[in-house]
């Protein structure tokens, strides 16, 4: 597990509050975000974790003001504390804004982002010299020289040998992991604060995930760079994490530092994910998986939406909606079983097991 970074409110990066967004489709509303709250401090790294439709690269493609056109923010805030080219601490609601204004006053120079699939991010007609020096062009309005001595240590330090030779290159004459490798140092171009990083190895072997992750984690503690990854690959977030929030059916379930939440997890989907983790070392000879489906969202949900999915429901998950129980520290979980009158449910074996094992690997067991 790696050390968590104080959260100090004064290096406060970003704040999200109450934030509630929706989809019109051709089968109903969606209501894909619900309530979510989070803050981000400066060099911290939040994973944000959850199945497929949990809400995890809405949010996110909220702040980069990169939202579907049928997405409406029905409430919430979204605040980005920032300082201006004079060094003046300012601070800004992206929710009031327009996507245009975000993404022309923001995006690069205060936030970007490393998509899951690096083909798609790219522009197969465009050099990767051209493609890493116009945000530098445009934003930094550095001389076409500057830009290309910028580009060539970029690629140099996003691990890329001989970049002279990369920079007159085309994607497709490179392979993935050298593009994903390009898209990290497109988003580095003009020196964000924020990095949002949306299933970034998901694409790539085995090998080359360890060193697209090791490389991120390195250029954050060079930088000092705040980094939120999208992931439902636990074994990542254990990696790379200082805090970690739960997405579940478009809200935030759990959230707390990784240590809290993987030796001391108290939601049950935060139970099921965590026991679906491949293990070559437990009694059980089945691989678990969380039953059932996650709800349609263009539906209301009454009481907890993960209810009919939990073997520990409660009478009243099928009525009431959880709020969020403060269980010590920064650990915060919406589920009925926190209520201190809620009858006391033991962890699951096997994952007992489990976080016996993790403690052990981590020394601290």
């Amino acid at each position: 597990m790696v050390q968590s970074v104080k959260r100090d409110k004064k290096d406060r990066v970003l704040s999200i509050r109450d934030l509630n967004i929706s989809f019109k489709t051709n089968y109903g509303v969606v209501n894909a975000i619900r309530g979510v709250r989070l803050d981000l401090f400066k060099g911290e790294t939040i994973a944000i974790v959850g199945e497929s439709g949990s809400g995890k690269s809405v949010t996110c493609k909220t702040i980069m003001g990169i939202l579907d056109s049928n997405g409406i923010i029905d409430s919430g805030e979204i605040t980005l504390f920032y300082k201006d080219e004079n060094g003046n601490e300012k601070t800004a609601d992206l929710t009031k804004m327009s996507q245009k204004q975000i993404r022309y006053e923001f995006c690069g120079r205060k936030i970007a982002m490393v998509f899951q699939d690096p083909m798609t991010s790219l522009d197969p007609t465009m050099t990767i010299a051209k493609q890493i020096m116009e945000p530098m062009i445009e934003h930094r309005h550095m001389t076409k020289e500057e830009a290309r001595q910028h580009a060539l240590d970029l690629l140099t330090k996003v691990g890329i040998e001989n970049p002279e030779k990369r920079m007159k290159q085309y994607p497709h004459e490179l392979s993935g992991g050298m593009r994903q490798r390009v898209v990290i140092a497109i988003a580095l171009a003009c020196d964000p604060d924020i990095l949002i990083c949306d299933e970034p190895t998901t694409a790539l072997d085995v090998t080359i995930q360890a060193k697209i992750i090791e490389l991120i984690k390195s250029i954050q503690d060079e930088k000092g760079i705040s980094v939120i990854y999208i992931t439902h690959d636990l074994g990542v977030v254990a990696k790379v994490a200082d805090y970690v929030a739960v997405m579940y059916a478009g809200r935030i379930v759990e959230k707390g530092r990784v240590n809290e939440i993987f030796y001391d997890p108290r939601h049950p989907y935060t139970w099921g994910l965590l026991a679906s983790m491949p293990d070559t070392d437990t009694s059980s000879e089945r691989l678990f998986a969380i039953a059932g489906s996650p709800p349609d969202l263009t539906n209301r949900i009454k009481g907890d939406a993960f209810a009919p999915r939990n073997p520990y429901a409660l009478n009243i998950d099928f009525e009431l909606e959880p709020p969020m129980f403060d269980v010590g520290g920064q650990h915060r979980v919406a589920s009925w079983l926190c209520d201190p009158r809620a009858p006391k449910v033991e962890l699951p074996k096997d994952l007992q097991e489990k976080i016996v094992k993790m403690k052990k690997e981590a020394g601290l067991a």
